[in-house]
Order: structure tokens, then C-alpha cells, then sequence
């Protein structure tokens, strides 16, 4: 353990530096994503898929109010905030990314049936309808969220699972104490990972379908640009938290100090996630007639 220890306290500055500089980034870049996102309140908010963005940008909007007391830790390298502060800032970027994921698949779910089903749009009857909706899913995600939070960063006797020398994100040791918080990491590790290969075959297909349809003529089409804005969401979701679900299940399962700070630098790029909003930059996305075409 001591030599874990040393290498660990050897990598630590330089991984410091690279944390600091990513979340500086997301923390910033994040914020102007947001912002110009303002104006989709504007749009038809019974649409379900305008209904899942907003809720997108207030999962963003959360998590980035933590993001400076990550800053501020590494930046100092010591954490005076007190443990159970330290616990909850690091379960919200866990929060982020499954509340996200959890949005993106509504999203590319909703959009996938009205390329299917010829919809224009999906929309509840009422407001009041999607105010529901939207407070069932975070009211699920709660549910299952806060329960396995308690689990991952309860009282814990390994040196390394608690916020120890002013230190903090450093629970890895739980895997070994509780094994069932390891079997719930394979769990939604795998889930993640098989879901997203499924939305991204129905992807590719659709894509396929447009092309053929249209061929010569197809940049032309709306429908085209429409499907490579639920592309994009597709490449979010694949360059943000796929790499990071497949490391966690090595990680989890051969955890040790060395590995603690790959597994953070690994978890803070699912925060670029926060620049999903400028996939609306684009082709006429300004323009009022086809902002609502771009998110609906």
C-alpha cells in the first residue's frame, strides 16, 4: 500500500494541472453553451424532445455549480470543505452523467419514432403534462441515485474510501469492502455500453435509409440535417461516456491506488458532455422555423 501510496503522490501534480485545465474548460465553455441555448424556452415546450433539452440544460446547470469547488481542490491540492460536502460534489458528476444519458436516450429514442412513424413532433397535451413527465424522471433518478450514493460513500474503515489529510474523490477502496457496489458498477457500466451500441446501429440504418432515399439530393434535405443533429447526440454519448463505462469496469474490478487519478481524469471527460448544446450552432439553427425543427 505504501508504494501505491508514493506513486500515487508522484502523479498527483501533473494530474492536477490536466484536471484543472479540463474543468476550467467545461466550466466555461459549458456556461456559453447554455447561454445560447436560452432562447429554445421560446419554443413549443410540449414537445417531448424540447422538454428532455430543457432538463438537459438544468442537469448541466447543477452540475457545473460544483465544478468550481473542483477547481478550487485542485488547485490548492488540499480539501477544507469537510467530508460530507467532498461526498456530495462527487456524486453529482456521477449524477450528470447518468441524468444525461438518461435525457440523450429520450431524445434520440423520440426522434428515431418520428423518423419511423413519419411524426413531425411528439408532444403532451398540456405543459402541466410535461412539467410531470419531467419531474417523474428526476423523481426516478433520485430513487435510484441517492440509495447507491449512501452505499458507494457510507461510513467505510479502508484508509483510502474516506476524505483523509484534507483529501478528496478518493473512494475507490469501497470496491473491495463492499462487493456489492462492484456487481451495481458491472450493472450500469454494461447498460450504458449496450444501450449505446443499440441506439448507434439504429443510427447508422437510418442514416442508410435517408441516403438511399435521397442520394444526390441529400444535403439538401432537412430530414438529413435533422438526422445528423441526433448524430451528433449519438458521438456525445460515445465519446464522453463510453470510454470512461468501459475503463470503470477494469478499474472496479482491479482497482488499486495507482489507478484513483486515471479514474478521475477518465470520469472528467464525461463533462465535455456540457458543450452538447452547440450542436444546435449550425445549419439555420437561428433561425426561428428551424430551431424547433432541430430539437423536436
Amino acid at each position: 500500500m505504501g508504494n501505491g501510496t508514493n506513486v500515487n503522490n508522484a502523479m498527483s501534480k501533473s494530474y492536477r494541472y490536466a484536471l484543472l485545465s479540463i474543468y476550467t474548460i467545461v466550466l466555461v465553455g459549458g456556461t456559453i453553451s447554455m447561454s445560447l441555448m436560452i432562447n429554445i424556452i421560446k419554443s413549443n415546450v410540449r414537445s417531448v424532445t424540447t422538454t428532455a433539452v430543457l432538463n438537459l440544460i438544468v442537469v448541466h446547470f447543477v452540475f457545473l455549480l460544483t465544478v468550481p469547488f473542483r477547481l478550487y481542490f485542485y488547485a490548492a491540492g488540499e480539501w477544507h470543505l469537510g467530508p460530507n460536502f467532498c461526498k456530495v460534489v462527487s456524486a453529482m458528476i456521477h449524477a450528470h452523467m447518468y441524468l444525461a444519458f438518461v435525457f440523450y436516450v429520450i431524445i434520440l429514442v423520440i426522434r428515431y419514432l418520428s423518423f419511423f412513424r413519419r411524426f413531425n413532433q411528439v408532444e403532451f397535451y398540456r405543459r402541466l403534462h410535461a412539467l410531470g413527465a419531467s419531474a417523474a424522471v428526476w423523481g426516478l433518478m433520485l430513487i435510484v441515485v441517492v440509495p447507491l450514493t449512501a452505499v458507494k460513500y457510507g461510513s467505510s474503515t479502508d484508509n483510502n474510501t474516506t476524505t483523509n489529510d484534507n483529501q478528496c474523490f478518493n473512494f475507490g477502496g469501497i470496491f473491495d469492502e463492499k462487493h456489492t457496489v462492484a456487481v451495481l458498477n458491472y450493472i450500469i457500466c454494461a447498460l450504458i455500453i449496450v444501450v449505446t451500441l443499440a441506439l448507434a446501429c439504429c443510427q447508422v440504418w437510418i442514416l442508410g435509409c435517408v441516403y438511399r432515399t435521397h442520394r444526390a439530393l441529400i444535403f439538401s434535405q432537412q430530414e438529413f440535417w435533422a438526422q445528423i443533429k441526433s448524430l451528433c447526440f449519438m458521438l456525445v454519448i460515445i465519446v464522453c461516456f463510453v470510454p470512461y463505462n468501459v475503463f470503470r469496469i477494469y478499474y472496479v474490478s482491479n482497482y488499486n491506488v495507482s489507478l484513483q487519478m486515471k479514474n478521475e481524469f477518465a470520469l472528467a471527460v464525461t463533462t465535455f458532455s456540457c458543450f452538447d448544446m452547440l450542436t444546435f450552432i449550425g445549419r439555420g439553427s437561428f433561425r426561428p422555423c428551424d430551431t424547433t425543427c432541430c430539437v423536436s
